[in-house]
């Protein structure tokens, strides 16, 4: 599938700021299922971009505007095209769950079994996962098992949680939205030891007006494979990938500093339109 999708970040400043150093991480993956066809990002007050590979592999744009300014515009414009993933059945991958710690020895893997910021793996985390596991041998239905009952634990709420929220909190009062359905289902994988990774990017089929998020789970001999747990599903072609970390800190659309009043508004609006194959 073909998507043209428009994301517009403003800021409104109640006085005008200066020394602004930004970050963003808007241009998608480009991989054997996602091919990026144009991207263009916009930047106003205008301002030189530059851009680098992070840790991550992630594209990230830099800019700055020294100058005093009052507003404060991000505007990223792409096309892509999205291949589908065959889905992996239960027993698909046998991978026994008793060798998941194998997995450590692969390349760049070792982040993504850690806690992070907004990522949690206590006592408490542990035998919870191993009850909802509890009879499962495969890594993958390990996987599956766990996304399903994030999915029916966590109730979704628009506002209940904000970008600062940790998913011992989530977990704490079962509310949130996608990101916090991920960071849980991150705490639950890694201290089972399966490496799991936190994906930023957008579901074309919502009418969303910000990102959506998932997690990507490592199944040894197989890789990395995609799971959703505010929908209970394996991504298809509707989902577009922009940005991987080990949680929501890593992969911030936009992010940065500026010297000046703390009070601002924004407004983030994105738009999805499919193109004609």
């Amino acid at each position: 599938m073909k998507w043209e999708i428009t994301h517009r970040t403003s800021y409104a400043y109640a006085a005008p700021v200066r020394d602004s150093f930004n970050e963003a991480r808007l241009q998608p993956f480009s991989d054997e299922c996602q091919t990026v066809d144009h991207f263009l990002l916009k930047v106003l007050p205008a301002a030189r971009l530059r851009h680098h590979h992070d840790f991550y592999s992630n594209v990230v744009h830099h800019f700055e505007i020294t100058e005093p300014h009052s507003t404060l515009l991000v505007e990223s414009q792409l096309r892509v095209n999205v291949k589908p993933r065959p889905p992996l059945t239960p027993d698909a991958t046998p991978w026994a769950l008793a060798r998941i710690g194998e997995a450590a020895r692969e390349p760049r893997v070792f982040e993504f079994l850690q806690e992070s910021r907004f990522v949690e793996l206590s006592p408490e985390v542990w035998r919870l996962a191993l009850d909802v596991t509890d009879g499962i041998r495969d890594t993958w239905q390990a996987a599956l098992e766990l996304m399903k009952f994030v999915h029916s634990t966590v109730k979704y709420e628009s506002f209940s949680t904000n970008v600062h929220t940790h998913a011992r909190d989530v977990l704490r009062h079962k509310r949130g939205v996608c990101q916090d359905f991920a960071h849980v289902l991150l705490s639950l994988c890694r201290t089972l030891k399966i490496p799991a990774l936190y994906v930023s990017g957008y579901l074309a089929t919502e009418s969303a007006s910000a990102t959506h998020a998932w997690v990507e789970v490592l199944i040894p001999g197989v890789g990395w494979r995609p799971i959703d747990p505010t929908h209970n599903r394996q991504p298809d072609e509707t989902y577009v990938k922009i940005a991987v970390g080990r949680d929501y800190s890593d992969v911030a659309p936009v992010s940065g500093t500026y010297k000046g009043t703390t009070e601002r508004k924004m407004e983030v609006n994105v738009t999805i339109e499919r193109l004609n194959d």
